[in-house]
């Protein structure tokens, strides 16, 4: 095509392997809303496990794969082996549409895609790499690099994964970051912050939120220790505190690292219903008054992609509390819009959540300046620097735009 030509209508496939609201799925669904809104044709692919759709309502074209769930002893290796073959042979039967772009969000489309592309299907494809996994089996390990190494593009969502991703697999990519719905997210009057703690049973006390469900990526165990201390020190103060655990539902077996979580929960001074809530998967629409309803987010995850809960909870205006790893250093600023601790130390961030619940001027500066860092990374703005991307790739192909036909 020609590389100046950027005002014909691109038709663009989205692949994603889940529906459920995990990180990589909302950014799937969100870039295909904007992209849509700015005059193209979106159609997602999704594995359908659940037969339910995805999470949230949509107002684009949507197509999911037949996949059964498995059996309950099915090792993770046989059912991601199972997921990309189903996904393959989805496409290789099923795909009549031709596209313009064919873009991956996650290893399991990524992986189908690459065996696609080698049937013939099409001539190329990009994928999106949020983060990089810590796999230890073989096939595993060698499906994440096959998924990293077939496409013919690479996007990643920030600076750090973009230096990871040449440093460790000689892999060059281009930055697109994640973006937030500030027209969703956006600080609680005190009728809705009233009516949403009400709503969870917290009011009167001082409420801390964790989204992302237990699991080691969001260093779940050292939060609950580090709560159950600043929770002691915050008590001595007056302060009635409680930590929300929300979401979690992923394509991995974090089993063992669960069984730990409630172990070291029933050996702490914490109790369930209590001191702690856990709120499983939270329903899409019940998200904002999550945020509505706390005093504080806790993130002090391990590693992160760039870190959506984030985006979203300074849009909200809600005082962040996260780890000091360098994704997250890339746009906050600790004491200005965020309080930065070491993920590593249980001390360092149970002073961090005391200082989220005491320190006054401190919170009402990090009220002030979330949504203000918020407005610097809307989905619109994402949208458009991935439609530019998608022009600079068919340029560069110099592939023809298909002549669709309706």
């Amino acid at each position: 095509m020609d590389g100046n030509n950027r005002q014909e209508s691109l038709r663009i496939a989205l692949f994603t392997y889940s529906t459920k609201p995990r990180g990589g799925v909302v950014h799937t669904l969100e870039l295909a809303e904007h992209i849509q809104n700015l005059g193209h044709d979106v159609h997602i692919f999704a594995l359908g496990k659940d037969e339910q759709g995805f999470f949230r309502s949509t107002s684009f074209p949507n197509t999911f794969i037949p996949c059964a769930m498995g059996e309950k002893n099915e090792s993770l290796d046989n059912r991601i082996e199972r997921y990309i073959d189903t996904y393959f042979q989805f496409l290789v039967t099923h795909l009549q549409t031709s596209f313009d772009i064919y873009h991956a969000q996650d290893c399991v489309s990524a992986n189908a895609l690459w065996q696609a592309s080698e049937k013939g299907l099409f001539s190329f494809f990009i994928r999106t790499i949020h983060h990089v996994d810590d796999f230890v089996t073989p096939r595993l390990i060698q499906c994440q690099k096959d998924s990293i190494y077939k496409p013919d593009y690479c996007l990643v969502v920030s600076e750090y994964w973009k230096d990871r991703l040449m440093s460790e697999f000689g892999v060059d990519s281009h930055i697109i970051h994640n973006g937030v719905n500030i027209n969703r997210f956006r600080p609680p009057t005190d009728a809705q912050r009233k009516s949403a703690q009400k709503k969870l049973g917290v009011s009167g006390r001082t409420v801390f939120l964790s989204i992302g469900g237990i699991e080691p990526r969001k260093n779940s165990i050292r939060l609950m220790k580090a709560f159950d201390l600043a929770r002691q020190q915050l008590s001595k103060q007056g302060l009635d505190s409680i930590l929300l655990i929300a979401g979690g539902e992923t394509l991995f077996d974090y089993t063992s690292y669960r069984e730990e979580f409630f172990k070291c929960l029933h050996d702490s001074d914490l109790e369930i219903g209590k001191d702690i809530l856990l709120l499983d998967t939270v329903e899409d629409e019940q998200i904002p008054e999550l945020y509505h309803a706390a005093d504080g987010l806790l993130f002090p995850s391990v590693k992160e992609g760039w870190g959506l809960v984030v985006l979203e909870a300074l849009a909200s205006g809600l005082p962040v509390l996260t780890s000091d790893i360098s994704v997250f250093k890339e746009y906050l600023r600790h004491e200005e819009n965020a309080f930065m601790v070491s993920a590593e130390d249980d001390s360092s961030i149970a002073f961090g959540i005391e200082k989220l619940a005491v320190d006054l001027p401190l919170k009402q500066r990090l009220v002030s300046s979330g949504p203000k860092t918020a407005k610097l990374y809307s989905w619109e703005n994402t949208a458009k620097a991935h439609l530019e991307y998608y022009y600079d790739v068919l340029s560069a192909k110099s592939k023809p735009l298909f002549q669709h036909e309706f």
